[in-house]
């Protein structure tokens, strides 16, 4: 699969843009265990112009972790159009445009997924930043606003005219947000479209090897994303490729080689901000690790590892937990 110049190989598997979890760190780890392609936290257009330093932070990628996407979200065309510029001076690989984020506080206010009740505008605001900068322009979008506006199907040529390179689609509408089982039947429509000339990506509740290659087989999709199975678990990718390039399932992995997986993100993240930032930022995608999923009486320790405020509480959790219940897992 190709993004213009960008060749992706055979069924590429991508990390999707996740807010508080795509950090360079993070995005490091999960590009060595097999991610095709990586892309960052979504960029605030509004922010962004008005160079706020969080913001700013947002920009920095490495030559490791090519090929790279930096996402961007906002509700003004104008505003998206100068940020995007800022964006391309980043020297990204690809701009993609957020029109999928659900959450009140984006799409409440028109942007992200905001954007699927106003066609119109999303079409006027892709073209621009389309003619505005070099580098190739995809979309992430969902299905539709609601089940009663599914509009997918014809947006996603809507959208292709408007000269994007690929488009990610997530199985669910925004009133779903992130609930229910997201549904790629029309990810598969859009797909066979004898229209559509780029590459489709399709999104949503890719948790296992298994699932990731009954999507490309399935629903023809060219690529697949992968986003809150990722969380504690960079190494699904590792555990996906291995699967679409042999039809066998990676042996399993010890739980005290996962175990330290876990320990290296903490210090990756601490080592990227601080201890304190650090160990916000990380603890809570270590608490939601399917790894101690299925461990007894496990909550407790799941609140102390939320609570934690030092590297050193964190790693002591850890070891308490590869000490209890390394020997069962």
């Amino acid at each position: 699969m190709k993004i213009r110049n960008i060749d992706l190989g055979e069924k590429p598997v991508l990390l999707a843009p996740m807010e508080d979890v795509t950090d360079p760190a993070f995005r490091l780890l999960c590009k060595e265990f097999g991610a095709d392609m990586v892309y960052t936290e979504f960029v605030s257009s509004d922010a962004l112009i008005r160079s706020v330093g969080k913001t700013m932070l947002k920009l920095n990628i490495s030559d490791a972790e090519r090929p790279v996407a930096i996402q961007v979200y906002g509700k003004d065309t104008d505003t998206m159009v100068e940020a995007a510029r800022i964006i391309e001076e980043a020297n990204p690989d690809i701009i993609d445009i957020n029109f999928g984020c659900p959450v009140k506080r984006v799409a409440g206010k028109g942007a992200g997924a905001g954007m699927l009740q106003n066609v119109p505008k999303m079409l006027e605001m892709t073209r621009a930043i389309v003619d505005a900068v070099k580098v190739p322009v995809t979309v992430k979008t969902r299905l539709g606003w609601d089940a009663d506006h599914k509009i997918i199907v014809d947006l996603a040529e809507q959208l292709q005219d408007c000269g994007i390179e690929a488009l990610t689609i997530h199985g669910r509408t925004r009133a779903q947000m992130y609930t229910g089982e997201a549904d790629w039947t029309l990810i598969g429509e859009v797909k066979k479209n004898p229209r559509m000339r780029i590459p489709i990506i399709g999104n949503g509740d890719v948790t296992t090897p298994e699932r990731a290659k009954e999507c490309f087989e399935k629903y023809g999709v060219d690529a697949i994303m992968i986003g809150r199975a990722s969380f504690g678990r960079p190494w699904i990718f590792k555990e996906v490729k291995h699967y679409l390039q042999t039809g066998e399932l990676l042996p399993p992995l010890s739980f005290k080689w996962r175990m330290d997986v876990l320990r290296r993100e903490i210090a990756d993240s601490v080592n990227l901000l601080d201890e304190r930032r650090g160990i916000l930022h990380v603890r809570r995608h270590l608490a939601a690790s399917p790894l101690f999923k299925g461990i007894p009486n496990f909550k407790e320790t799941r609140i102390a590892m939320l609570r934690a405020e030092t590297v050193e509480d964190l790693n002591n959790i850890l070891n308490h937990i590869e000490e209890t219940f390394g020997k069962e897992a």
